[in-house]
Order: C-alpha cells, then structure tokens, then sequence
C-alpha cells in the first residue's frame, strides 16, 4: 500500500510541475505575441515615413497627453506657410507678453524682442522654447488661440479624430488637451515628407542664437533636447516632450540608406526608457525593411486616343515607385506591365489618367503607379472629318499618279485598325 500511494503522490506531483511548466511557455508565448519588442511604455508606434506602413503598435490609438510633441503640428503649419510664401525665414517675429510669460521649456525671449523665423523655429525644434512656440503662433495666426483653430483644422484635414489642441506648445495639462501615438506618427510624416527641410533644423545638436533687447547683446545655447539625435545611428530628429502629466514622450526619426522610420513613444515613465524604448523600435524597423524602387525614368511609348486628329498622345509615369518588403522577399522577382484603360478618347487634358505601370510578385500585384497624359488632346470636329476625307482624296489621286504627295496625309494612315487593336491588348 505504502508503495503505491508513492506511486499516486510521485504521479500527482509530476503532473502538477507539467502543468506548470506548460502554463508558464503559453504565458511568455502570450507575452510575446501581445508585445514581441518588450516595450516599456504604454503606448507606441512604429511607421515607415514614405509608405505609412505600420511595422508596430502598442495602444497606438489610446488618447493621451502628448506634452511638447504638441510641437510637431505647431511646425507643420509654420513649414506650410513658408511653402505658400507667405512666410520666409529672414523675417522676424516680435515677442509679446504672452509669449515671453510661458513657463517650462524656454530660450528666455524678452517682451519686444526680435527674432527670425529661422532662429525661431530652431528654438522650437532643437530647444522646444514654448516662448518661441507661441511668438511663432502669433506671428502666423494674430493670436495663439487663432493659431490653435488651424492646428485643430489640420487634425481634421488629416483625417485624425482622436486629437484635439488647446495650445501650440503642449504645455496644457487639460484633458481635453490629447492626441494619440498613431495621429503624433501622421503628423510627423506629413511634416517631413512634405517639408523634409525641418531636419535640416531638428538634427542640430548645438548652436548658439543671440538675443538682442533694450538690454544688450547676450548669447544663448540651444542643446537638442532629443539624446538619439547625438546617440542613435542615423537619428536625425524629431521631438521630445515631458510633463507630470505625459511623462515622457518622443517622436524620433531616423535614416538609413533609403529607408526612414518613425517611432512614436508615449507616457514612459522616465527619459532613458522613453529613448531605449525608440531606438528599441527603430533597430527592429532597421532589421525587417528593404525597398524596391523603381524610379520609371524610361521614355513611354505614345497611347492611341481615339476621336482626335493626331490619334495619339505622349504620356509619363506619376513618379518612382515604391514597394516595402518586411518579410525577406525575393525582389528580382517583381515583374512590372504597362496597362491601359479602355475607351481613351478626345478630347484629353494633360494630366489625366492614361493607365498604369502595375507590378506583381510571384503573381500577385503588390502596386502600381498612374501613367498620365503629357499633352493635351483635341476632339475632332466636322471640319476636321472634311479636311480628312478631303486628303484621303488626294492620297487616292496620288495612287492614280496625279501628282498629289500621299506624305500629306500619313497621319492619317499610321494609325490603323490593327496598331489599334495590338496596343489595346491589355485593359483595366
């Protein structure tokens, strides 16, 4: 008896370490699915700047407080306004009381005092000075909560539902202050694919501005409150941001060979874990990205347009294309074919689709880019048809040896039927 109960304990005992031994691999199996990357921080994201792909996220749409990367919209529309010319970099921007009164981060501008836009906007960037942030607002919009409608409208515009601004420099700890780790990697796209100038500014390490008041001359250095910039290989911005109530948060953006990433960090609970979590999510994006670009510099042939004297028109590929492969593809193997829409008829405006240049890999289309008409194309009117039948007169005279020259009517002829219908054998 005394053996087999042996039997049943030593049994019992062996099953229950089993157990437990399985329930623990499902649990860090389950852990690394939830979050493969470990990371620290409550919410995060991970997107390529020139597709918008997203590689990775975590609570990516959970609202929370974005601090100074509040920033990044306040940027975007100064860079805009530089784009539409009514704004240019040599021109200066006066502090107000208002400005100068902003606590936190700051580069101690004084009431009345004078600064470039330029000098401004690396203030921003490089030393996130509210100061600078809202006589950069003012001198746009009148006021900064002029200024804050337009970065609200911004939001809409980009089709981000889950941020609201109250200020332009983030210093807000109003709940209705909010924005998401997702919108922040949209706006930061959208900011340097569009006007990629602004890392010309946000990968400044050190420099030194000079403030001239009714008190004199004085020089004042900006250190880049974003560490990666100096710590990172190929970090090249983008914005930090820290409150009681954010904790801390960054929008980093770095670079190598053709391929440039964003990772959106926030609420980490300290500096150091905000940067290791990035360059945790960068080195990740690094690892898995390759590109396949191809940059349809080659010459087009012309494409038949029916109803129009010359019956055909030059077109042009839209641009490069661009394919993002995160799965160790072979990329040799993508194959590219020119497909034309059917029933291309006058009149034709330059710029309209003519088809396009679609790519396929092992067989399945992974893209395409607009091929567009180069030249506008006029219908044939009535008088065209009569001036036509009349030269198909003549060319028939010149066959008889009249004497009338057939060159004059070859326009005619080099589009035939069969040219036709050979370049019409692939449709959308």
């Amino acid at each position: 008896m005394r053996i087999w109960k042996k039997i049943i304990f030593l049994t019992f005992i062996t099953a229950g370490m089993f157990l437990f031994s399985m329930s623990s691999v499902m649990a860090e199996e389950t852990a690394d699915d939830e979050d493969p990357l470990s990371v620290e921080a409550p919410s995060a994201i991970l997107m390529e700047a020139s597709t918008g792909e997203i590689l990775y996220e975590k609570n990516a749409d959970e609202q929370r407080s974005p601090a100074s990367i509040t920033k990044i919209m306040t940027l975007l529309l100064i860079f805009e306004e530089l784009e539409k010319g009514t704004l240019t970099l040599n021109e200066e921007a006066v502090t107000s009381a208002h400005a100068k009164s902003m606590g936190g981060s700051q580069v101690f501008l004084e009431e009345g005092e004078k600064q470039t836009v330029e000098t401004l906007i690396k203030c921003i960037v490089v030393a996130s000075g509210n100061d600078a942030s809202v006589a950069m607002a003012e001198h746009i919009a009148g006021s900064e909560t002029e200024f804050v409608k337009k970065m609200n409208q911004k939001a809409k515009e980009l089709g981000l539902t889950n941020t609201v601004f109250e200020d332009c420099c983030g210093l807000s700890d109003s709940d209705g202050h909010h924005t998401t780790a997702h919108d922040v990697a949209v706006i930061s796209r959208e900011l340097i694919t569009k006007h990629p100038q602004v890392l010309t500014y946000s990968s400044i390490w050190m420099e030194d501005i000079t403030h001239t008041t009714e008190k004199g001359t004085s020089r004042f250095g900006l250190t880049n409150t974003n560490k990666l910039v100096r710590g990172y290989d190929g970090c090249v911005g983008l914005k930090t941001g820290s409150t009681s109530k954010a904790k801390f948060c960054v929008s980093a953006v770095a670079v190598r060979d053709e391929v440039t990433l964003i990772s959106v960090i926030m609420g980490a609970q300290d500096s150091k874990s905000r940067f290791r979590d990035a360059s945790a999510l960068l080195n990740y994006g690094f690892g898995i990205c390759r590109f396949y670009v191809d940059e349809n510099k080659e010459t087009l042939p012309p494409v038949p347009v029916t109803d129009s004297i010359k019956g055909e028109a030059a077109c042009r590929f839209a641009g490069e294309f661009r394919y993002l492969d995160t799965k160790g593809a072979d990329l040799s193997g993508i194959k590219k074919e020119l497909v034309w829409q059917d029933g291309l008829k006058a009149p034709i405006k330059k710029g309209d689709t003519a088809g396009y240049a679609v790519y396929r890999l092992d067989g399945k289309e992974i893209g395409r880019t607009a091929v567009l008409f180069a030249e506008d194309v006029e219908k044939s009117g009535y008088a065209d048809y009569i001036r036509m039948a009349f030269l198909l007169f003549l060319g028939a005279g010149r066959e008889k040896g009249d004497g009338s020259d057939p060159g004059t009517v070859s326009f005619f002829y080099s589009f035939s039927e069969k040219s036709f219908r050979e370049s019409r054998q692939n449709k959308i």
